[in-house]
């Protein structure tokens, strides 16, 4: 009896040692990916246009002032986290995208610093397709049309974007939210913009948005805005944090640490990796 107790007791030693090893490997950040292979040229720019709402004119006088960068391209490059079945984990990220057109977006979370698990996803011509650890989602219709949304609403990094692509319109609402009306293939697309009342800042977007290929119906969905840095003459939130509503926290929370525009993506935007 003595003996079996010693067993269980080191067995329970050992599971406590590995579940505290866990636990400590989570905290550790992984490293930044390497610098991309290009820099931002100079950007031409046009005058910001005018039929604007009262609280999306000041956001963009803020962001942008009188003249908005023509934005083709963008690669956005971070580290942050993100929640898989209740635990989350450090990861990092380098999203590219084709303006208000496609992405590919390439995340590892780690574990000590080291991938435990990376994704693919990738929004090219319309239709998207994901490569995630449990498995590959495409052909869906409602994948789709979520990734649009995902495509504009990370725009907020290329915030030119709002007001230089003839698709985009801009609705009124109040003083602190206004509607921003999307293209979706032949059809259009909307979120609920809120900019804050005493900086006048986009603080959030908000949309109905397909969670799975299975879902019955949409959920809300938001991106959360914050810590805003110039880059490429525009002010671009470099914190973001994204949450459906029926979760109590983001999925996933980001920091970027790297911006380019109009660089050179034709090939690694379907290719997969970093």
């Amino acid at each position: 009896m003595n003996l079996l107790l010693r067993i269980v007791a080191v067995v329970a030693g050992v599971l406590a040692a590995l579940v505290a090893l866990a636990f400590i490997g989570l905290q550790v950040r992984p490293r930044p990916f390497a610098p991309y292979p290009d820099t931002t040229p100079d950007l031409p720019t046009a005058p910001v246009r005018q039929d604007l709402p009262a609280p999306v004119a000041r956001f963009f006088q803020l962001a942008l002032g009188d003249q908005a960068p023509l934005i083709e391209s963008t690669v956005l490059t971070g580290r942050g986290s993100i929640r898989l079945n209740g635990l989350r984990f450090p990861a990092r990220y380098r999203f590219a995208h084709i303006a208000g057109q496609g992405y590919k977006h390439y995340m590892e979370a780690t574990v000590w610093g080291f991938p435990l698990f990376k994704v693919n996803e990738f929004y090219l011509d319309g239709h998207a397709r994901m490569e995630l650890p449990v498995g590959v989602i495409e052909n869906s219709p409602k994948t789709d049309l979520a990734a649009n949304l995902a495509l504009w609403g990370e725009s907020t990094a290329l915030p030119a974007l709002y007001v230089t692509d003839p698709r985009v319109k801009w609705e009124p609402i109040d003083e602190t939210h206004a509607n921003l009306i999307i293209p979706a293939g032949e059809e259009t697309d909307s979120f609920i913009a809120t900019f804050n009342a005493e900086t006048g800042m986009l603080q959030s977007l908000e949309a109905k948005r397909w969670k799975s290929p299975e879902a019955p119906a949409k959920l809300g969905w938001r991106i959360d805005l914050s810590g805003w840095r110039s880059y490429g003459g525009m002010l671009v939130p470099t914190g973001w944090a994204l949450t459906w509503e029926d979760e109590t926290g983001p999925w996933f929370t980001g920091t970027v640490e790297e911006v380019l525009y109009n660089v050179d993506v034709d090939e690694y935007i379907r290719a997969r990796g970093a």
